[in-house]
């Protein structure tokens, strides 16, 4: 089995939000946890791609609103061509058409900036080490919304899931990281990598955060935030 070492080192953060006061404080809040390290600080879409290029960060927090190229494009770039980079959309906009568009592009998590600062702690941590979060202002619209995208979509069965893979959907579905769900079933990372593609290929799900509450509704994890 693959060893791996939670913990081992700081989450590595990009922050990008063109207001700085914002970015000031989103980084005080950082700050708190030794185990999350700010790599580099963006004022819009554009430079936060050039410095993901450069700094390779496990996680970006993007703002929606921001000139030259907005959070959500941004999303949408990193998914396609920084693959391994978590992406968490940190906003003050949490309209159902945000949260869909920013789910659907491929971000990892979507955090409303009137959350508690915990939130934006655990969602860095969670999403650094590959899983996925949502925050609870919006966790129960995505679900609502979910279910209603599943009615009409029955092709998503989880009869179509192996055995191993309806395990690992279980480990999505309790927020577990690639390397969390290997230990706990005795297999090796990469392996994991390829049933989790697997897995969202034959549910239809667009990412993590999609299985997670496939895997909630089917009564295979414990309801909890994504």
């Amino acid at each position: 089995m693959e060893e791996t070492t939670p913990g081992s080192r700081p989450v590595r953060v990009l922050v990008a939000d063109d207001e700085a006061m914002v970015r000031a404080g989103v980084l005080a809040v950082l700050a708190r946890d030794p185990q999350v390290e700010v790599v580099a600080e963006a004022g819009n879409g554009h430079e936060a791609l050039a410095l993901t290029r450069l700094h390779r960060p496990d996680v970006v927090l993007l703002d929606i609103q921001m000139p030259g190229m907005d959070g959500l494009t941004a999303v949408s770039r990193l998914h396609r061509e920084q693959a391994g980079v978590g992406v968490i959309i940190l906003t003050t906009f949490g309209q159902d058409e945000y949260i869909t568009r920013a789910l659907e592009e491929g971000a990892d998590g979507f955090l409303l900036k009137a959350d508690d600062p915990r939130e934006l702690l655990n969602g860095v941590r969670a999403v650094g080490a590959g899983g996925a979060y949502l925050s609870p202002r919006v966790a129960g619209r995505v679900i609502t919304g979910m279910r209603a995208h599943r009615a009409a979509h029955p092709h998503r069965s989880l009869d179509r899931l192996t055995e191993r893979e309806r395990q690992v959907l279980a480990g999505l579905g309790s927020g577990q990281s690639n390397a969390e769900i290997a230990n706990s079933l005795h297999l090796v990372e990469g392996t994991v990598k390829a049933h989790v593609s697997a897995v969202l290929s034959k549910l239809g799900a667009r990412n993590r955060v999609e299985a997670a509450i496939v895997a909630y509704e089917a009564g295979l994890a414990p309801s909890r935030r994504a």
